[in-house]
């Protein structure tokens, strides 16, 4: 067994990492502990992971709600929690269903709005009001149908690297069917996890810390490849298939959006041509586009970071989170 360990602002965080992580990481240790949801959801029983972890010293009043993305964890905001948590905010990270070490259903329609109602759900069982809502990656666009379908809940929204700044389908990616997904996902390594995210999420570089998040995904897929597949495949076909950018406009809560301008994501680009391609996951633009249309909006750009810059620099990263909150809050 491998250990890892995180260095959180002078706290030191032992990350245990088995090639066999469980395909709900029931191997895999997250930094806080871990409470489950019991609820109903289309006819069938299932459970919501999550993490709610409490203000250091004097609570401030406030709190905040972290989505991941979609090869993430509510454990890849180890460091961002206890930050929020040291500065008086309350956290909850959840696992959505169909993620991580909550309930993964095979027979589910995924769908934001349902990933966002089951949410709502658990906010309403924890009695949090009114929160900061932040999400990263496809965290972004559950985020903003969050912030869309519940705005008198939303203090204010907070959006790092966000895929979905652009239709994908409208600018020439093909429609991609379920059986492709689920075909090209059975061939998930740790190898190619790697190459993907030095590529993309950390704009070519590489750092020891950064394994146990590759060690976290692949190790999913190592417990059980057909279904860890599959569910990835379905909710491929939520993302792709399932645009917020068109309701930009709509959004009526305060927004600040966090950018790492290295990001190259595009679901779906390696089924283009190279034409189409070259179009297709420009954060410089995309970035500036975005708080051209959501009205309000407020940017941070990171211009050497790629599509994880609270993992790549947390400190800054961290910093520009704590003025953006005390810009809206005080």
């Amino acid at each position: 067994m491998k250990q890892l360990f995180l260095l959180v602002s002078g706290l030191v965080i032992m990350m245990p990492v088995l090639a066999d992580t469980g395909v709900r990481l029931e191997n895999f240790t997250y930094p806080y502990p871990v409470e489950v949801m019991e609820f109903e959801s289309q006819q069938q029983n299932l459970e919501m992971a999550y993490m709610d972890v409490s203000p250091v010293g004097k609570p401030n009043g406030q709190s905040v709600v972290l989505f991941h993305g979609k090869n993430f964890c509510a454990a890849t905001w180890a460091e961002l929690i206890h930050v929020l948590t040291q500065h008086g905010y309350r956290v909850v990270a959840v696992d959505q269903v169909g993620f991580c070490k909550s309930s993964k259903p095979s027979n589910y329609q995924y769908s934001f709005h349902q990933l966002a109602a089951n949410t709502q759900h658990l906010l309403e069982k924890l009695g949090i009001q009114k929160p900061i809502i932040m999400g990263h990656s496809m965290g972004g666009m559950l985020a903003t149908r969050y912030a869309l379908l519940y705005s008198e809940n939303v203090r204010g929204l907070m959006m790092v690297n966000p895929i979905g700044l652009e239709d994908w389908l409208h600018k020439g990616v093909p429609y991609i069917s379920i059986d492709t997904w689920y075909d090209n996902q059975l061939g998930m390594s740790a190898e190619g996890i790697k190459r993907y995210q030095k590529n993309t999420y950390y704009a070519g570089n590489w750092r020891k810390d950064y394994d146990v998040w590759v060690d976290m995904l692949a190790g999913q897929f190592d417990a059980d490849r057909e279904k860890s597949a599959w569910i990835s495949a379905l909710i491929y076909d939520m993302i792709l298939t399932q645009p917020v950018v068109h309701e930009f406009d709509k959004l009526k809560v305060p927004t600040w959006l966090f950018i790492g301008e290295q990001d190259n994501t595009a679901i779906g680009k390696a089924y283009v041509n190279e034409e189409i391609k070259a179009e297709l996951g420009n954060y410089a633009a995309l970035a500036k586009q975005t708080r051209a249309a959501i009205p309000g909006a407020m940017l941070t750009t990171f211009p050497n970071m790629g599509h994880s810059p609270h993992i790549q620099s947390p400190n800054r990263f961290h910093q520009s989170v704590l003025r953006a909150m005390d810009h809206w809050l005080n």
